[in-house]
């Protein structure tokens, strides 16, 4: 039996992982802005991932309560669709606030458990925009692609400590991340940008609640992955988030190849 910490746990994949682990047998402390919303009963805790003091303050009540925490699930998150040049500076801040800084807030908060222990797993919740950028999604994705590179760089520094570390990358489910509560619109709309990030608003209103993508297994996918002695250190989740980033490395492959001969160019003579 794992003791679990999950942010953003009132819904979407949050609560269905709370769920999952529930169902294992596993002990789950869910964290959120609005704990009372949070669907299950366990050890509910308010959680603005933005705010270093609460995060400390639910990580210490968690430890006193069940000595440890083995599996930390980095899900709070906010979404902002928008052409990149819409973007307020004041709503571009505030998505790096909640999925870039507020997750480096709970993991500071964490980690110190997890290298006292010399053991734990973190799991990171990216996006299939944490590795591809499309029109419509580029302020998000970059905050997702800084969620990606930290990570990498994270598992490299505690894997020596026995800390495992997991990106998570779905494409789009069944969830509430297309609707108003989670997904946030840029201030203006600029006309040039009718026929991409115009056409992209469009398109996601008509797939709310239609995505392919099923939380249920998604969220099964999840606890699996903590179950194995050596998880991946990424993991697509829908068949949407791997032909998308399988392209991007195709396309990836085919550029680096092309550029070969330019790249290489610049060494020094004696290098």
């Amino acid at each position: 039996m794992s003791v679990w910490f999950v942010t953003g746990a009132s819904r979407g994949f949050g609560a269905e992982i709370v769920r999952e682990a529930l169902a294992r047998g596993h002990q789950v402390v869910a964290t959120a802005r609005h704990p009372e919303e949070i669907p299950y009963d366990v050890l509910k805790l308010p959680l603005d991932v933005t705010d270093e003091y609460q995060a400390r303050a639910a990580v210490e009540q968690t430890v006193a309560e069940y000595g440890r925490i083995d599996v930390l699930v980095n899900n709070a998150g906010r979404g902002l669709l928008g052409a990149v040049e819409e973007a307020s500076d004041e709503v571009a801040r505030a998505v790096f606030d909640t999925n870039v800084f507020g997750l480096l807030t709970v993991q500071r908060a964490v980690l110190p458990v997890l290298r006292a222990q010399r053991s734990g797993h973190i799991v990171q919740l990216s996006s299939v925009g944490g590795f591809t950028g499309t029109p419509g999604w580029g302020v998000y994705a970059a905050t997702k692609f800084a969620v990606e590179g930290l990570s990498e760089a994270l598992a490299a520094e505690v894997g020596p400590l026995g800390i495992k570390v997991t990106i998570v990358e779905p494409g789009f489910f069944r969830t509430d991340f297309l609707d108003s509560s989670s997904l946030h619109t840029a201030d203006t709309t600029i006309d040039d940008y009718a026929a991409t990030t115009g056409r992209v608003r469009e398109l996601m209103a008509e797939r709310n609640h239609s995505q392919p993508g099923d939380p249920v297994k998604a969220a099964r996918a999840i606890v699996d992955l903590t179950e194995l002695d050596e998880p991946p250190l990424r993991i697509q989740l829908g068949t949407d988030a791997v032909e998308r980033i399988g392209a991007k490395l195709d396309f990836l492959q085919a550029e680096l190849a092309r550029w070969r001969t330019v790249s290489t160019s610049t060494d020094h003579n004696d290098a």
